[in-house]
């Protein structure tokens, strides 16, 4: 899973934003074990955005804010739609709810007096009733009309419109107008839970009226808008989105006069913050590492520790000095001159780099997002429902989650569900259906799937059964190894004992060469026990003599630091119960689309955002695939192509389910048998980190929360213009 997704396609879009920036960075088994923590830890996605009361906060200034790439398209419903495309909507469209810190949605006041089911009975009904100073920056009052041309663009009966999901949508049966134009009637023809998901962006009529306003004339340009700021111009050759104030906005002015979207990758975002280009970007851990050293350097007053040649020895830089001053000759002092030359000015560099660093402050929390480790199910010995569990039963999350975020100061525990996060109020630890870290019973999951060390070591049925002597004498050597082991082990505990004896002491030291004048640290004390031999690597498991390697694909580039290490620990894990892997280095602009959505791959890392709407948002990424006519099979966003009938069945009860309670404990059941069919075990929410101007206010880490974009901006005492 750089951006909480509000939707199943939203959420696939923020997919592959989530493995561009690499940081792995816009979605009950009766009796099962897993503790019940609804609410989770608050704490843990807190919003740290440098809150300030709107009193305290200039009016006016230019807000440079990075973004990944220029948006594709402007219409959040298309599928090239992106993180940049979510951005833009948030600032000059309605959204009728929004996210609170705790991830539930909330009626946004500036668009809505009130939005409720009034009826359920013949069928669910939903009055929304619209602020009276609501208006498109056309002028025109924003109304019924928008809501059913949105339905209709929508709804999946119409072929012309090139959606990229239709979900809630399918289910309305009519939208009416209601005793007067700021009211509008919704009524579905089967019950829907999740209404709060729908018409957030809403967009106007003129955009959704016609297949063409929709397909092609919102890719760069939107006919009228609604929010805070407006678009004033795209600029593509400068990588630029510029928002200003939107005069017909009636809510509370935008503190900012514009808000300047810049495009700058990930690669290229550490020269842009020590530019001063930016006053705000999310960045990913190398950067943020970066960030919070020249910060405590102090402003380049204090001797690099670290950058360029930080890790040359004393001892190296006399040779590399004798060098270049001809001590191999002149070839070898050419070289060694320009060695130095240019170790000298990137270390340069990268202290004027530190220096301007220093100027920004690291806001931080957990991003509403998780990253998982997915196993493709489709065919190989993944398809084995055994040995996927396997898999999951060989990590130690905790350890992963330590190594990615313990370093940050973020909270370190691994996440207990698919379909929600700390933080949220329905989150609750279901991970219990597949069980926590245990070598033991990987090991048996595997036997019991028929993978086993003696599997390994045959060739086919046939030949084993030939060679029975050789089976025997394999059996007898791997004994005798065994007993030499052994003996050598007792060898070395009965002579640590002697060692130990006050009459062996001068004798230990004697034949040591008196280790009191030996270098300190370099030697055991005299009586330490001497370490048994190397554990051998665990004996690989296999069947017929074909030993289980899974194809692990991780992507490179700028970003992918993270990711990389972490399939590091998990290769090792894997290594530990005799299932080895062959990594496989991709490039990570083609990560997504060419490996994992193709299913080119055993295993995989990518992430998914949380939602607010698991029961809409979270169907088509655990759905069981289907069949198309040319035996292909049809996934959605099911990319592990692992999913049963009862994961589908909760899903749709959950959906149309009113009643919160019940609601909930439908999607925790199928969470469960999520964990339980073990295609994709999250490792760690994700770390969101946002470098800032120390003046930037009401914005950073945001966490599950909507930005709230009319607050932004800089605070009084440290004004830009």
């Amino acid at each position: 899973m750089s951006h909480v997704g509000v939707s199943h396609g939203r959420a696939k879009r923020r997919s592959v934003a989530l493995l561009a920036t690499g940081v792995l960075a816009l979605p009950v088994l009766a009796g099962c074990g897993g503790s019940n923590d609804h609410g989770g830890n608050a704490a843990a996605t807190a919003p740290d955005i440098a809150t300030a009361a709107r009193q305290l906060v200039a009016d006016g200034g230019t807000m440079h804010w990075a973004v990944d790439t220029m948006p594709v398209t402007l219409n959040t419903f298309q599928a090239d739609a992106d993180a940049s495309t979510a951005r833009i909507a948030g600032a000059v469209l309605p959204a009728l709810f929004t996210l609170d810190s705790s991830g539930r949605p909330q009626r946004n006041a500036d668009y809505l007096e009130s939005a409720d089911v009034i009826k359920t009975e013949p069928k669910q009904v939903v009055r929304y009733r619209i602020n009276q100073k609501a208006v498109w920056s056309n002028g025109r009052e924003i109304g019924a009309p928008d809501f059913v041309a949105q339905w209709r663009a929508l709804s999946g009966k119409d072929s012309g419109y090139w959606t990229a999901r239709n979900a809630g949508y399918d289910r309305i049966e009519k939208i009416e107008k209601g005793k007067d134009d700021l009211e509008v009637e919704v009524t579905f023809d089967k019950p829907y839970a999740d209404w709060r998901s729908l018409f957030s962006p809403l967009y106007p009529k003129e955009v959704t009226g016609t297949p063409a306003s929709f397909n092609e004339g919102a890719r760069k340009k939107l006919a009228a808008t609604a929010g805070p700021f407006t678009i004033k111009s795209t600029d593509r050759d400068a990588g630029e989105v510029t928002l200003v104030r939107n005069p017909h906005w009636w809510g509370d002015r935008a503190k900012l006069d514009s808000l300047v979207l810049d495009a700058v990758s990930t690669g290229e975002r550490t020269t842009a913050l020590a530019a001063g280009k930016l006053d705000l970007a999310e960045v990913d851990v190398p950067v943020a590492r970066r960030i919070a050293l020249a910060v405590k350097d102090g402003n380049g007053l204090q001797p690099l520790t670290h950058g360029p040649g930080s890790d040359v020895k004393p001892a190296d830089a006399i040779i590399s000095w004798a060098v270049a001053h001809g001590a191999d000759g002149p070839k070898a002092a050419a070289a060694a001159s320009k060695a130095r030359k240019q170790t000298q000015q990137a270390r340069k560099d990268y202290a004027e780099q530190q220096k301007a660093l220093s100027g920004y402050t690291l806001r931080k929390s957990l991003e509403p997002a998780y990253t998982q480790l997915a196993m493709n199910g489709s065919s190989g010995p993944l398809a084995d429902q055994r040995v996927r569990r396997a898999v999951a039963r060989a990590l130690d999350r905790q350890e992963i989650v330590n190594e990615v975020l313990k370093p940050l100061g973020l909270p370190a525990k691994p996440p207990g569900s698919h379909l929600a996060l700390a933080g949220q109020r329905d989150y609750k630890d279901n991970s219990g259906a597949v069980g926590g870290h245990d070598t033991a019973k990987a090991l048996a999951l595997l036997a019991d799937a028929g993978w086993t060390a003696e599997g390994a070591r045959e060739t086919t049925e046939k030949s084993k059964a030939g060679s029975k002597a050789d089976s025997e004498k394999a059996k007898k050597a791997e004994k005798a190894a065994k007993e030499r082991a052994d003996k050598e082990r007792a060898d070395k505990e009965k002579a640590a004992k002697a060692a130990k004896s006050p009459a062996d002491d001068s004798k230990a030291g004697s034949a040591s060469g008196d280790q009191k004048h030996q270098v300190a640290g370099a030697y055991a004390p005299t009586g330490t026990q001497a370490p048994a031999a190397a554990a051998a690597a665990p004996a690989v498991v296999g069947k017929k003599g074909k030993p289980l390697s899974l194809r692990f694909v991780l992507p490179t580039g700028p970003g992918s630091e993270q990711l990389n290490a972490v399939g590091a620990q998990i290769t090792q894990m894997l290594d530990a119960v005799g299932i080895r892997t062959e990594v496989i280095k991709v490039d990570g602009a083609g990560y997504f689309k060419d490996h994992i959505a193709s299913g080119d791959y055993d295993l995989g890392l990518y992430s998914w955002p949380a939602t607010a709407y698991p029961a809409t948002d979270a169907r088509p990424i655990y759905a069981k695939p289907g069949v198309a006519s040319d035996g292909s099979l049809l996934v959605d966003q099911n990319y592990t192509r692992v999913g049963t009938d009862r994961i589908d069945q909760l899903f749709d009860r959950a959906a149309g389910e009113l009643d919160q309670g019940t609601a909930r404990d439908l999607v925790e059941q199928a969470d469960a048998r999520i964990w339980a069919a073990a295609g994709s075990i999250p490792l760690y929410q994700r770390p969101e980190l946002v470098a800032a101007k120390p003046a930037v206010a009401n914005a950073g880490a945001f966490g599950f929360a909507t930005p709230r974009y009319q607050d932004i901006g800089f605070l009084k005492s440290a004004k830009k213009s």
